[in-house]
């Protein structure tokens, strides 16, 4: 018989089926101090391939997905990740991603010059490699200059991959780019040889490099041969429009092959440097770049903006890089250069 009033105890007491606890939530979250680190190689709808242990016999690729603490958080192609969870690498297993370490660079971009909204392309990369054909379709030098910004402003250094060499020459657009110092490489159309592709990898050895490039310029076909293990799927030029359909619809890290007398087991065997596919583009806006940090990819001419007025565009009457260059501390041509590439911000790509 159950008893009220003073004669109650607590068997007395009936406790509410589902009731929630009274406790307050903890803000304290795990640290997970024994996560394993890992490198984010490729992004899908919502999961993550990412390398573990890469260079030991314990290597391997897992499934992964972020954790819930992450919140909104974005994790990107390159980005070096901490994991805990099931990392065996088994099918059907999925790991989560409960941190992601700070990043030593991040290209950017924005659909167009008016978009507020910030992409971010990749995370970790050394180098950008700018792909564009030299026909079939013709290069767009405003667009080169565009994807040079954004390098600058990622702290990338940039290199110029020209295609299709055997349609024209490559002569009068490297005479654009001649001040600027860009390395480049020239290769023929899609018929590029062991010998060829073993030339474009030593520009890319022990670096992780960012390949970006509008559609139809044959980045992924040059991708194939660079790496002829992996291959994507590739489309073809429209003839009268001079416009390729977009045949890579994410991004993907991929290893290089190992170095012609590399030794199986060794550092340059196991880490000869990392090529990333990207999607092809047809625009990409700038809206989100300081030109504060273009200007550090010139140090001939950064030291001669200590006098510039304040927020000063360094196109303008009483810009202090006229007077230094001038004087001689700088090449003319290099001023020209940065002045061209800093107009990319205000006109649209194609005008």
């Amino acid at each position: 018989m159950r008893r009220y009033g003073k004669d109650a105890d607590e068997d007395d007491i009936r406790a509410r089926p589902g009731r929630r606890s009274s406790r307050p939530r903890t803000r304290t979250r795990p640290k997970h101090e024994d996560a394993a680190e890992g490198t984010v190689l490729t992004v899908d709808r919502g999961r993550l391939t990412c390398l573990v242990d890469p260079g030991t016999r314990q290597e391997r690729e897992i499934l992964a997905m972020k954790a819930r603490e992450l919140g909104r958080k974005g994790v990107v192609v390159g980005d070096r990740v901490a994991l805990v969870g099931d990392l065996s690498g088994e099918p059907d297993t999925l790991a989560r991603i409960v941190r992601v370490e700070d990043r030593t660079s991040v290209l950017r971009r924005t659909a167009d010059d008016d978009d507020p909204y910030e992409r971010v392309v990749v995370a970790n990369a050394d180098q950008l490699a700018i792909v564009t054909a030299l026909a079939d379709p013709e290069p767009r030098p405003r667009l080169i200059d565009r994807c040079l910004v954004a390098a600058y402003d990622a702290g990338m250094e940039p290199l110029l991959i020209l295609t299709k060499s055997d349609l024209a020459s490559a002569d009068p657009l490297l005479e654009i780019y001649a001040p600027l110092g860009i390395r480049h490489v020239v290769t023929r159309r899609d018929d590029l040889g062991e010998e060829e592709a073993e030339t474009v990898r030593q520009q890319l050895r022990d670096r992780a490099t960012v390949f970006v490039g509008h559609s139809g310029v044959g980045k992924t076909t040059l991708v194939n041969a660079l790496v002829p293990l992996h291959q994507r799927a590739t489309g073809r030029v429209n003839a009268v429009t001079g416009r390729g359909r977009h045949t890579t619809v994410s991004a993907l890290a991929l290893r290089l092959p190992p170095p012609p007398g590399a030794k199986p087991g060794s550092k340059r065997a196991l880490s000869p440097g990392w090529v990333i596919d990207t999607p092809g583009f047809r625009s990409f806006g700038l809206s989100h770049i300081d030109p504060s940090r273009v200007i550090l990819a010139f140090p001939d001419l950064e030291p001669g903006t200590v006098d510039c007025p304040r927020a000063c565009s360094h196109d303008e009457p009483d810009c202090a890089l006229d007077a230094w260059v001038e004087s001689g501390k700088a090449d003319p041509a290099r001023l020209y250069s940065l002045r061209r590439l800093l107009a990319t911000r205000e006109a649209r790509e194609g005008d």
